[in-house]
């Protein structure tokens, strides 16, 4: 069954880059005047308040991440057998959903992040050492770009010289929906699919008769109730993968930095003293500054759970970062405070039966580059005339940062 895509960019219509960047202003207005709202031409309920954007992610027995509406507009059909569930991770309801997950789940043990810690601190370590002192360096160019898909293609064990094909791939897709260029979007999706297909099939069938310590040897050992991966689901799996271990870690270490150069310029010097507040910061960075994160979910029964009354078949879209930003939650949540006790409960990797299987290797990338940096910079600066607006582009997460010079001082 093909899934009709919801435009949700037409929810909010948004009227430049930067203001989607960072919405601010309409979580603001939807959280305190229209915590449940209806949008006609969308035919959507939308959620802002942290108790309903839980309520609608975790109890699965009312809203159903099964349905015909979608907004995801990720990935490719290419190869795809429709009954293996693991492709279609994202859009079950357990049972179904659980024995799959626990499949994918082995390539994220506490055991494997451990090994994994000594590796991305190297290559942390090797991109960081690369910048110059005293000068202007390209953040995204230089570390939040390229330390994600250098750290998923060592994770799966494929050559290091292919790294930067894997950001290639990603890019395509995990485009956002765009009605305007829709049909060229879906041929760029397809040609991506296939490649991706045609390059890691063989290193699965290698892989298969050679193991070696990465996430792709760990999907072939894996065994739950006596199922284990086939080697088309497990190419699969990895594109899943892609989408959570690349670009949305991408958005998130540029966004970082973009607050501490934007949002409080003080905090940089704060973490360069006390680097034991790293761990913190990340989670207040994820709570405050990853625009946007969502999920939708369709409505199983009637009920008025969500305060109104909502009808089988009804799609309700779940706005986590604006649940990031519910002050009966979160005391003055519209500032950053990296000593903010809470901030672990943000929602942006979700929560119930889909959070998101990426989230320690995020954290742990986020935590290690911010360690690593702070260590060799003693401060950092904006670039005068810097233009937020023309350093922006559309991707999976909203407006993901192209560009953000900034100067850096032994």
């Amino acid at each position: 069954m093909n899934q009709e895509v919801i435009p949700v960019k037409e929810i909010p219509g948004f009227q430049t880059r930067a203001e989607e960047f960072f919405p601010i202003d309409w979580y603001k207005e939807m959280l305190y005047n229209h915590p449940v709202y209806f949008h006609e031409k969308t035919k959507t309920w939308n959620v802002f308040k942290y108790e309903y954007v839980k309520q609608v992610l975790s109890n699965y027995e009312v809203f159903s991440s099964e349905g015909p509406r979608t907004t995801i507009f990720v990935g490719n059909n290419y190869k795809q057998d429709k009954s293996l569930s693991i492709t279609s991770l994202t859009t079950i309801d357990p049972p179904q959903h659980k024995k799959s997950r626990s499949l994918l789940a082995a390539a994220f043990t506490p055991r494997s992040l451990k090994n994994w810690e000594p590796r991305i601190e190297q290559i942390a370590l090797e991109l960081i050492e690369e910048m110059q002192e005293n000068a202007t360096v390209d953040i995204i160019e230089a570390l939040a770009s390229p330390l994600p898909s250098i750290v998923i293609s060592d994770l799966f064990g494929v050559p290091i010289q292919d790294r930067h094909q894997f950001k290639k791939w990603v890019d395509i897709l995990f485009q956002p929906y765009d009605k305007e260029r829709l049909d060229d979007i879906e041929l760029q999706k397809e040609h991506a699919a296939k490649e991706y297909f045609q390059y890691l099939y063989p290193i699965v069938l290698q892989k298969r008769s050679n193991p070696t310590d990465d996430i792709i040897s760990d999907l072939i050992r894996v065994e739950v109730e006596g199922e284990k991966f086939t080697d088309q689901e497990i190419v699969q799996a990895t594109m899943l993968l892609l989408g959570a271990g690349v670009e949305t870690t991408s958005h998130a270490l540029a966004n970082t930095f973009y607050s501490l150069l934007y949002d409080n310029d003080s905090l940089y010097g704060e973490l360069r003293s006390n680097p034991e507040l790293v761990p913190n910061a990340v989670e207040e960075m994820l709570r405050y500054r990853f625009q946007i994160s969502k999920m939708h979910r369709t409505v199983k029964k009637d009920n008025t759970l969500l305060g109104t009354a909502v009808k089988k078949g009804d799609v309700v879209i779940a706005w986590m970062s604006a649940s990031n930003m519910d002050e009966t939650m979160f005391d003055d949540p519209f500032s950053v405070n990296i000593h903010r006790v809470n901030n672990k409960k943000h929602m942006t990797f979700g929560n119930g039966p889909h959070f998101c299987l990426g989230a320690p290797l995020a954290r742990l990338e986020m935590k290690i580059a911010l360690e690593v940096f702070l260590k060799k910079f003693s401060r950092i600066k904006p670039v005068d005339g810097f233009e937020l607006e023309e350093n922006l582009t559309s991707s999976a997460p909203g407006q993901s940062l192209t560009h953000l010079p900034m100067q850096v001082y032994k």
